[in-house]
């Protein structure tokens, strides 16, 4: 059994079936962790989850879980996918044997484990303490803490509502649901003098209310960072996709004084995937959120800082300084600056889909609209990975699922695994050659209006749910006269730059740029933003990696 359960410090909790270890391991975390952490022993996985149960119950917090894997009756995975359920916060470590080293890679997809200890981990100073103390500051900076959540009080069918939820879901911000023609919601509508006319009402943690909030004023007060907490850095990184987290974990971790801005929500188009299946070291796949959060927990590690909402308008040239403008007229300055805009999806051409956005019609995956489509019939407009990963997904609840390919297969433009995994599900279907016409609805979608591109014949078809995924545009254009762009205003480097053999116009170094470096010296492009580049999250990230050996490279000749 485990020891008794007090209520006092924040807990550090150990699982061993072997009583010698489970004591050597409990020793070792009391002599660096005793004074500030309560330190709970269990011997078997069954015991140490009712332990967690009581400690639930009472209101304590725990940090970290460390398991053994080989233990009789219920295994160390077994053990942490349980706990995993009563305590989501806490950081897991998987305690095993260097033969059990493939299950414990394994257990990294199954219970998100943060990280597995090889047996013996003498010296504790090396190998145990180093480890605790990474994870013990992930959990302090992250929403562990039973605090009063925010709260959205909106309508299913309302735009700016949907929005809301999307902000605070994709930045990992807690928040509860609260339908304004309910009970619930009505009570707080009152309570800060509304209607309901006007939605959302956001009621931030300190239970401030907000009226239709824009993301830099739900960004303050629900605790992200927007300001800048210098005007000079090494390196600007614009853009939070895989490309600039990238370039964020590399530039801080290599000593450069690094700020990241975005404009809503780190991940990029990447983060909102609800499943990536071909991203190395994942076998199993991983969420964009997980990703997601993982990187920028990262980043934030190594000491880069990540500022949110905050709109780029412009960039300037001054001497050897790099000018990054906002749209609030503030401007943080730095010696060089990495580009990792991204892409966004291009917008439907269909008539009435404008009007619609946000009240069935949906730009990405939209995941926190996905449980109001269970039973429901779902369609899917384009026939690239975004477009399959969110069939996959959606189609776990939904009544049917159908995909609107204009093109006439799947196999051009997605990825093999992912064709054969929408050919195996029996609630997906593919129509190839069809385009919309146009979305119709009061209020919200009902109808959709289907042509075939071959034989001209039209169709009306019935649903509230279309999720549009239809190419991308470069999100460049505050960038005119600055850096070079090309026809579309994917932003030129490198070699094609001086594809003619000569520099690129107002280039005044000796030297031809370097391979990711744009029309203006020290302003770099990483990622779906420059033109020809992979559209891939893997080679996203490479290339954020690489535009900061080429940052160090730019600095050292500067």
């Amino acid at each position: 059994m485990a020891q008794a359960v007090e209520p006092t410090r924040t807990v550090l909790m150990t699982v061993d079936d072997d009583p010698g270890v489970s004591r050597a391991v409990a020793r070792d975390l009391r002599r660096r962790y005793g004074a500030s952490y309560r330190i709970v022993r269990a011997e078997s996985g069954e015991s140490a989850l009712e332990a967690l149960r009581e400690l639930k119950l009472r209101g304590d917090l725990v940090a970290v879980i460390l398991a053994d894997y080989r233990m009789p009756r219920m295994n160390g995975i077994e053990f942490l996918e349980q706990a995993l359920d009563v305590y989501p916060g806490a950081r897991r470590v998987l305690l095993t044997a260097y033969a059990d080293t493939g299950a414990a890679i394994d257990a990294i997809n199954v219970v998100d484990l943060d990280h597995y200890l090889l047996k013996p981990w003498d010296p504790p100073e090396e190998k145990l303490y180093p480890v605790l103390d990474d994870l013990l500051q992930a959990w302090r900076s992250s929403d562990y803490r039973p605090v009063p959540s925010t709260k959205v009080v909106g309508h299913r069918w309302s735009a700016r509502s949907s929005q809301a939820r999307e902000f605070l879901a994709r930045n990992q911000v807690p928040y509860r649901w609260y339908s304004s023609d309910e009970p619930e919601g009505r009570r707080l509508l009152a309570a800060a003098g509304q209607d309901g006319q006007r939605l959302p009402l956001v009621v931030a943690p300190d239970g401030t209310p907000l009226l239709e909030p824009e993301a830099p004023e739900l960004a303050a007060h629900v605790g992200l960072a927007t300001t800048p907490t210098a005007d000079f850095y090494d390196l600007v990184v614009v853009g939070g996709g895989p490309a600039g987290l990238g370039a964020a974990v590399y530039g801080a971790s290599e000593g450069l004084r690094t700020v990241l801005v975005e404009r809503s929500a780190t991940g990029g188009q990447a983060g909102q995937s609800s499943r990536i299946e071909n991203y190395l070291g994942f076998p199993d796949g991983v969420s964009g959120a997980q990703l997601t959060d993982r990187a920028r927990r990262q980043a934030a590690r190594f000491g880069a800082e990540i500022l949110t909402a905050r709109e780029v308008t412009g960039l300037e040239v001054g001497g050897a300084a790099r000018t990054v403008r906002f749209s609030d007229g503030s401007a943080v300055a730095a010696h060089s600056v990495i580009l990792a805009t991204g892409v966004s999806y291009r917008q439907l051409p269909a008539v009435g889909a404008r009007d619609l956005t946000g009240c069935g019609v949906f730009y990405g995956s939209a995941l926190t609209e996905a449980p109001s489509c269970q039973g429901q019939d779902v369609y899917i407009v384009g026939g690239a990975n975004s477009a399959g990963q969110a069939a996959m997904y959606l189609a776990r609840d939904a009544k049917s699922v159908t995909l609107l390919v204009r093109g006439s297969s799947l196999a051009a433009s997605m990825s093999y695994y992912l064709v054969q995994q929408i050919e195996e599900a029996p609630n997906i279907s593919v129509r190839t050659g069809t385009v919309v016409e146009a979305a119709h609805g009061s209020g919200h979608l009902e109808k959709l209006t289907l042509r075939d591109t071959a034989s001209g014949r039209s169709e009306l078809v019935d649903t509230q749910w279309m999720f549009v995924f239809i190419g991308a545009a470069p999100l460049t254009d505050w960038l005119d006269g600055t850096v070079l762009r090309d026809g579309r205003g994917f932003i030129l480097a490198g070699p094609d730059l001086t594809s003619d053999g000569r520099p690129p116009p107002g280039w005044e170094l000796d030297r031809p740029p370097y391979h990711l470096e744009t029309s203006v010296p020290g302003v770099f492009v990483a990622g779906d933003a420059r033109a020809e580049s992979a559209k891939r999250v893997a080679s996203a990230v490479g290339e954020g990696a690489m535009t900061v050996m080429l940052v160090h490279r730019y600095l050292e000749q500067s």
